[in-house]
């Protein structure tokens, strides 16, 4: 099964959250995009797994054959679980524009802004492209959250074990298995920006993504 990430120097993730903090997310940050295919992912559902949108989001449903686990502990800060929710949220509106084959899905738009919002889309047109849908578990744990030095916008950091999270052909419904190796670990980088105007939304700017993250692996 072929699969894919992101990956970002981390000079450049420091210097588009310094301008994405300026701009609130207006920016047209550019950052290489390494895409290798489809995806994977790992482990059993928590009570977060389904968790959806309230008020006038959008529409974060999921297929029932797949699963998003987040194993994370409740922040004691409300800057910092805000800012974890919707960094989850922005996960979700990613799953379900790949679900729904859609490069121009509502769901990721609402929870991102800038580069966020050109890698959730490049990721979603690679899984149309490839005729691919998700299906599986997928799990993101051992959670990180810093607010940046201006107080104001907040990284998140997460692993990720994507073993058990599979490229389905939708077509035929094959499912494109692959035995658990160190690619199925990744770390994310997620730097929140705070809500402006009316919003309540704290929008994923830039995302970072490393494979084969052995720090991970557990």
């Amino acid at each position: 099964m072929a699969r894919r990430a992101l990956t970002t120097t981390t000079a450049a993730f420091a210097t588009t959250a310094a301008l994405l903090l300026t701009a609130c997310g207006g920016s047209d940050d550019k950052s290489s995009d390494d895409i290798k295919g489809a995806d994977k992912g790992s482990s059993s559902p928590s009570a977060s797994a389904s968790a959806t949108t309230g008020g006038d989001g959008p529409d974060l449903g999921l297929p029932k054959d797949f699963k998003l686990v987040f194993d994370f502990d409740e922040p004691s800060d409300a800057k910092h679980a805000a800012a974890l929710t919707d960094a989850q949220n922005y996960i979700r509106a990613l799953k379900h524009g790949i679900a729904q084959q859609d490069p121009d899905d509502p769901a990721y738009q609402f929870y991102s802004g800038a580069q966020a919002t050109q890698y959730a889309k490049s990721q979603i047109e690679a899984w149309v492209k490839g005729g691919w849908t998700i299906t599986g578990t997928d799990k993101y744990y051992d959670d990180d959250i810093t607010t940046l030095n201006d107080g104001k916008g907040v990284l998140v950091s997460f692993c990720r074990n994507q073993a058990k999270s599979y490229s389905k052909e939708i077509k035929t419904e094959k499912i494109l298995r692959t035995e658990e190796n160190l690619e199925s670990y990744q770390t994310f980088r997620l730097l929140m920006v705070p809500p402006s105007g009316s919003s309540k939304v704290w929008k994923t700017g830039n995302i970072e993504v490393i494979g084969k993250a052995k720090e991970c692996r557990r």
